[in-house]
């Protein structure tokens, strides 16, 4: 497996990975203006860009996953809940789901809590073994913080999903799992985000403040940490909900 992160604007974090032997690759969480950079990446590594997927429609950038998939005629992929509020067709993601890139296998872990679309995905290499390699968390679990739950404007009963989403489905995994976020320090996307570009489960567990409290305690810390929202967020949203590059959002 190759694998590169990318630090884009906003403290985002994007993902590059795939299976160089077999010659697919995915791409995760791409934003607006770097999609020249995943089609580099592709042809440097001999790979075609099998899945385009967001972890979610994103509030705070614009993104570039519809228009790269469009580039390179790859499947762009959300969670199957965007059905009806994207005005875009989209290759839906289902709960429990697979996607194969050659001998990477991505299965998709649906965790809604900072948004109701957000998803996970834990990744393996079968050149490595069956066990899972690493999870790319989005916006639902970040190096020291968790994702914020108010962009949904429910945010006590999203906080409470965001803490299901994270003790039934994440912190389940092995302790030694890397963990790799959608974003670190810098971003309107959480409070209290570390600096570090990725973690383990069991770093985690110990030293995120979050992950220690009780339900109540967690919906309640989360809901008084919120932090101010991204400047022109609803412009954004509807921009990502229509597919479209940022020019176009500024026409």
């Amino acid at each position: 497996m190759f694998f590169r992160q990318r630090a884009a604007e906003n403290a985002t974090l994007s993902y590059f990975f795939g299976c160089a032997g077999i010659g697919k690759a995915v791409a995760v969480d791409v934003v607006a203006g770097d999609e020249d950079w995943f089609v580099a990446e592709a042809e440097k590594a001999g790979v075609t860009i099998a899945h385009v997927i967001d972890t979610h429609v994103h509030a705070d950038h614009y993104s570039g996953g519809a228009e790269l998939a469009r580039r390179v005629g790859a499947p762009y992929c959300l969670h199957e809940s965007n059905r009806g509020r994207v005005s875009f067709d989209f290759t839906p993601l289902l709960d429990g789901q697979r996607l194969e890139a050659g001998n990477v296998l991505v299965d998709v872990l649906h965790t809604p809590g900072h948004t109701p679309d957000s998803v996970c995905l834990l990744v393996r290499d079968l050149r490595r073994g069956d066990e899972p390699w690493f999870v790319i968390t989005g916006d639902t679990l970040f190096v020291g913080a968790v994702g914020r739950p108010d962009l949904a404007g429910r945010e006590r009963e999203m906080a409470a999903q965001l803490h299901d989403s994270l003790h039934r489905k994440l912190l389940t995994l092995p302790a030694d799992l890397e963990i790799y976020p959608g974003h670190q320090a810098g971003s309107a996307c959480g409070a209290g985000l570390s600096g570090k570009p990725a973690s383990t489960i069991g770093f985690e567990k110990r030293f995120n403040p979050m992950l220690a409290l009780s339900r109540e305690a967690f919906i309640e810390a989360l809901i008084a940490g919120i932090p101010p929202q991204p400047q022109d967020m609803a412009g954004i949203v509807e921009a990502n909900l229509r597919g479209v590059a940022p020019e176009l959002a500024h026409a």
